[in-house]
């Protein structure tokens, strides 16, 4: 019989499909499209993007010039874009503002075939750093409420280049997915006065049904109502609100434990497509108590169709402690 299990956060009702249950080996991989032509990503292709804003170069040299081990530049069609004023304003009943924010590609090595699983400690930690340095500089801008980094990697999950990259894009207002979590996080602190991530962590790392894998700092999971198959999160094991304020021993400990969780999905799942975002405090924030910044990593494997769609409920037909006990056992 199907499960239904409510998040804690956000208090959405998931229902796990255990009759329908699918192994890995159910999922048909989606392989991307290796593009032709040049890639504007690749070391000696500058020109191709956007003058950058910010490089790691170990050996110095000019900028928009080859000789990075990271980059970052524009996006070339920008979501939203860094120009003008917000200029809120409302049409009768609706509530209406220019398109104002910031959308940035982080591409995260200057080699086409080298990605976030095949990464030494070094280039993860890069990673991690460029994610941390761009999101607090943008905070800067007092019209930015939220910065969300995120990655899609496979066609199917949103990607239009090979070349391993993942973007930022600074926002106006608070996302209302994070919005929702938010709400939970301060509905569960008034009631029992505790974080509801670490009453989390604490529950999941004493059960160990769910977790994955874990290190000092950071504890990797699969959630217990997990929307996808082989959803996981990654999380801080100390209470911390704000991605931005990590220093170097806790983004290399998480950027070590996001490639780990990347090489096992990948072996288990025959590197399928995938979307991560990283949750944090906004902007600003004042619930420094109640809320608590994770990454959140969601294999493409499965469609939303009607009944999703229609009703809010998501429909996973893999039990997390099954996607859990595969992502432990695999061969990494």
């Amino acid at each position: 019989m199907a499960d239904l299990r409510k998040d804690p956060i956000t208090g959405r009702w998931v229902i796990i499909a255990s009759e329908r249950a699918k192994r890995p080996r159910d999922f048909l991989s989606e392989r991307s499209i290796k593009p032709t032509g040049v890639c504007p990503f690749c070391a000696g292709n500058e020109a191709m993007t956007p003058p950058e804003i910010m490089a790691y170069r170990g050996n110095g040299g000019e900028p928009n010039s080859a000789g990075w081990t990271l980059r970052v530049v524009p996006n070339r069609f920008p979501a939203l874009r860094i120009e003008g004023t917000l200029d809120r304003r409302g049409e009768g009943m609706f509530d209406m503002m220019n398109g104002i924010g910031a959308h940035e590609v982080i591409i995260e090595s200057e080699e086409h075939d080298r990605d976030l699983p095949d990464l030494d400690q070094s280039g993860i930690e890069g990673v991690m750093r460029a994610f941390r340095e761009r999101s607090v500089d943008l905070r800067k801008d007092n019209r930015f409420r939220y910065v969300l980094i995120f990655r899609n990697h496979g066609e199917s999950a949103g990607a239009t280049l090979e070349h391993p990259h993942s973007q930022l894009i600074a926002t106006p207002v608070v996302p209302i997915r994070v919005a929702s979590e938010l709400n939970g996080s301060r509905k569960y602190f008034e009631l029992r006065e505790r974080c509801v991530f670490c009453d989390m962590i604490r529950e999941e790392l004493a059960s160990h049904k769910r977790v994955v894998l874990e290190n000092d700092r950071v504890a990797v999971i699969t959630p217990f109502a997990s929307r996808f198959p082989f959803e996981t999160w990654i999380i801080p094991k100390d209470h911390q609100s704000d991605f931005g304020a990590c220093g170097p021993a806790d983004l290399a400990a998480c950027g070590s434990a996001l490639r780990e969780t990347l090489r096992r999905m990948r072996q288990v799942l025959d590197d399928p497509p995938y979307n991560f975002v990283i949750h944090t405090e906004p902007i600003q924030g004042r619930d420094h108590e109640v809320y608590h910044w994770h990454i959140e990593v969601m294999p493409r494997l499965t469609r939303v169709a009607g009944f999703e769609w229609g009703s809010g409920f998501y429909i996973n037909p893999t039990p997390p402690e099954e996607a859990a006990e595969f992502m432990r056992g695999a061969a990494v």
